[in-house]
């Protein structure tokens, strides 16, 4: 019995993948954690800082990026309900970008820490957990549909503009430096 190249390589591919997804899921969940941790070992310097930076209810957003960074970064890390962390996620780190880009021209540092964890959010968002997960495990489902990953696309996009609008109520976008 003779198996061709290609069919050894598609037989392989999918544990490949799998593997992939796992190490992005790590890379990604560990580093959002972090984040969230540091934040909510330190709530009051959090607080203080969405003061500072002329957050509205400093208290609330504080919460909820601390809340969305742990929470997200656990569930990447495990795999568990990866749409759901992976939305989380996306709509932290665009607002954590918007506010490093918010002091100068947007395009000055665009692919800084939370656009590049927002990158890996929304690609294991299409993707999904991969086999190696509690989603897959548990749920029976290492990849959600395209319709729902769409929807909690735009789920994220939507949370972060509502929060930067209601809790910062400025615009992030400058196409040169802000004049103060």
């Amino acid at each position: 019995m003779t198996t061709s190249t290609a069919e050894v390589t598609a037989s392989k591919t999918p544990a490949v993948t799998d593997v992939g997804l796992l190490i992005l899921r790590i890379g990604v969940g560990a580093a959002i954690l972090q984040a969230g941790l540091i934040k909510a070992f330190d709530f009051s310097a959090t607080v203080g800082f969405m003061e500072s930076s002329g957050w509205r209810l400093p208290q609330f957003a504080a919460f909820m990026v601390t809340a969305a960074e742990t929470l997200g970064g656990i569930g990447l890390l495990v795999g568990a309900l990866t749409p759901l962390a992976a939305c989380a996620v996306l709509a932290a780190m665009i607002d954590a970008w918007a506010v490093n880009v918010s002091g100068s021209a947007f395009w000055s540092e665009p692919f800084n820490v939370p656009f590049l964890i927002g990158i890996g959010a929304a690609a294991l968002l299409f993707a999904g957990a991969g086999a190696y997960a509690v989603d897959a495990k548990v749920l029976g489902r290492m990849a959600w549909s395209a319709r729902a990953a769409l929807g909690l696309l735009i789920l994220a996009f939507a949370a972060a503009i509502l929060t930067w609008i209601s809790l910062n109520g400025t615009n992030p976008i400058h196409f040169a430096g802000p004049t103060s």
